[in-house]
Order: C-alpha cells, then structure tokens, then sequence
C-alpha cells in the first residue's frame, strides 16, 4: 500500500504538468519560419548569397577532407582486412569499425590538432586573427602531417601533372597536390599493412582445406573449421592490441 501511495504522488506532477501542456502551449506564441527567394536589389546580396552558397558546400564536403588528410584512411582499410582476414562477416559490425577507426584517429592526430588549435582556433576565436589567417595557420600543422607520410615518388607523379615548376622546399609544393599524393601512399601502407595481417589467416585456411580433402571430407566447408581456429589464434597473441600497437607505431 505505502509502495502504491507513493506512485501516485510521484505520478502526480507528470499527470498535472500533461494536464497544462496544452493551456500553456495556448498562451505561448511561437516564431513563424518563412524561406523564400527573392531577386537582388544590389551587387553585396549577390555576393552575400554565393558565399553563403560556398559555405554550405565547404561544410558538407567537410567530413571527406578531414578524413581524407588524416590518419583515418590508413586505419580503417587495415581494419577492414582484418576482419575479412577472420572471414567473420560483420562481426564487428561496420559502427564499431568506424567507431575504432575514429578513436585511433583522434589518438594518432592529437599532436596535429593541438597546434591547430593553438595556432588558428584559440586565436580566431579570441578575436586576434582573421578567417583567412585562421586558415592559413591551420593549414601549416596539417601539412607537415602529410608531408611526413608521404612519399617522394606519389609528390612527383601529382608535380608532373599539374604541370608545375620542379619544387625546390616542400613550401613550394601546392596543398592540392600534396593532398592526392598523401592519400594514395596511405592506401598503399594500408593495402601492405593489410596483406601482412592477411597472411595468417590464409595459411590457416589452406592447411584447414587440405585436411578436410586428404580426409576425404568434400563437402564439409572448410570455413566451419578454419573460423574458430582463426578466432582462437587471434585472442591467444592477442590481436587486437597488436593490430593497434602496430598502426599507431606507422605514423
């Protein structure tokens, strides 16, 4: 009964507040949100509007850069051969991938982050430097990151073909060509990175399917077989904090 008794005046205040919801609501006005377009009256709506326009475009293009100029690339592929290694299908399932991958990119660009936001953030927003100056500051850190990754032979590839004068300081090398010239030297450690951790695996697939063959067991899978075994391999050296140890130690 006590126990009764105190739902009711728990519940009380929830059933009188569902009561004046709407007599509250009644008296409240609420702001009308109208979008239209109109035409221009002078030149600064005109340019007011394309970069408003450029803005929005940065910002939903802006995922992909930051992803695409970190060490996100590199650590998602080499994850993503892992678990095709363990022919687990989705276990882990792509969020924890991603989730994993993002977390180890945070950790592995933390030096980087801290001087961009040291150097153009914290100022910018202080009020001390501009947005173009902002930008340029934040661009210094992220440079040196790629250029400490890159390779000499993907710079000269994108070198010859913007068609640009033969570079003399990495300071005369365009931050548009040294962007795709880091990515494809992240995709190729990845893919190296991921042939090595795939190599394991493979072997214990073929010894597994020739066993089952020599046994005469034709029509048993060998991945019924070969899955635990891999699964047990992988906890018994324990996978995961080699995995981790040997990507934050490739940057």
């Amino acid at each position: 009964m006590k126990k009764i008794a105190f739902l009711k005046w728990a519940l009380a205040p929830a059933f009188f507040l569902c009561l004046l919801a709407p007599a509250v609501a009644a008296d409240i006005p609420f702001p009308a949100i109208r979008l239209g377009v109109e035409q221009a009256k002078n030149p600064q709506d005109v340019a007011m509007s394309l970069q408003i326009l450029l803005v929005l475009t940065v910002l939903s293009l802006a995922p992909a850069i930051l992803i695409m100029t970190t060490s996100f690339t590199r650590i998602v592929i080499v994850l993503s051969f892992l678990r095709q290694g363990l022919s687990t299908q989705q276990v882990p399932p792509n969020q924890v991938l991603v989730g994993l991958a993002l977390f180890l990119t945070f950790f592995t660009m933390q030096p980087t982050f801290e001087r961009v936001d040291k150097e153009a953030l914290a100022p910018y927003l202080a009020g001390k430097i501009n947005a173009t100056e902002a930008f340029k500051k934040a661009e210094d850190p992220m440079r040196q990151f790629m250029f400490k990754q890159v390779r000499e032979k993907d710079l000269a590839l994108f070198v010859s073909l913007s068609k640009s004068s033969r570079p003399r300081t990495p300071a005369d090398i365009s931050t548009w060509v040294l962007i795709p010239a880091f990515v494809i030297g992240e995709l190729k450690k990845a893919f190296e990175m991921g042939f090595v951790v795939f190599i394991p695996f493979l072997i214990i697939d073929m010894v597994v399917a020739s066993v089952l063959m020599s046994m005469g067991m034709l029509m048993l899978p060998p991945v019924l077989i070969s899955l635990p075994l891999k699964i047990l391999l992988f906890i018994m050296v324990d996978g995961w904090n080699l995995i981790v140890r040997s990507i934050a130690l490739s940057f």
